[in-house]
């Protein structure tokens, strides 16, 4: 116990002197975005008040990765489409509903709670939302490479159903 507290007296000091010499973050290097300085905004084309995207990283629609944050809205599901690469999905908060083919049935969707994985694998159908009578939206993180290039499974239908 004694060596211990020895230990911890002479080397606090230098632990302390080192940490006041640390240099302060350079945002070249290191980008931070807090969690209330994210800013959501409608997606182009999706209904008013169905949901809502936060671009992080990248374009979805432009060569290379990307990250963005999609909220989803209680009441609404992406109509069944697909995408020309995988897609990487966290649930961040909230539950997602998902399923996979190109027939619309919502009520036979997976729900995916707050921490749930979802992989989406290139030019597969599937849809995916947030049944009306949920209590809250849900967030989802999604990682992909770019350009997504969705395809209805029917483009005669509506790309966004509520359900």
């Amino acid at each position: 116990m004694q060596r211990r507290t020895f230990l911890l007296t002479a080397l606090l000091p230098a632990m302390l002197a080192s940490a006041a010499k640390a240099s302060e973050i350079d945002p070249k290097q290191t980008f931070i975005l807090q969690h209330g300085d994210i800013s959501f905004a409608p997606w182009a084309g999706l209904p008013p008040g169905s949901g809502e995207m936060a671009k992080l990283y990248g374009d979805l629609d432009r060569p290379g990765p990307y990250l963005v944050l999609m909220k989803w809205n209680p009441g609404w599901f992406s109509a069944p489409h697909s995408y020309a690469t995988d897609r990487i999905q966290m649930v961040m908060s909230g539950t997602w509903w998902v399923n996979s083919g190109a027939d619309f049935t919502p009520d036979m969707a997976v729900p995916v709670p707050a921490g749930g994985y979802v992989k989406r694998t290139a030019r597969t159908f599937h849809y995916d939302g947030v049944p009306h009578g949920a209590k809250e939206p849900v967030v989802i993180a999604i990682f992909g490479i770019g350009p997504v290039d969705i395809e209805l499974a029917d483009p005669h239908l509506p790309a966004w159903r509520q359900a």
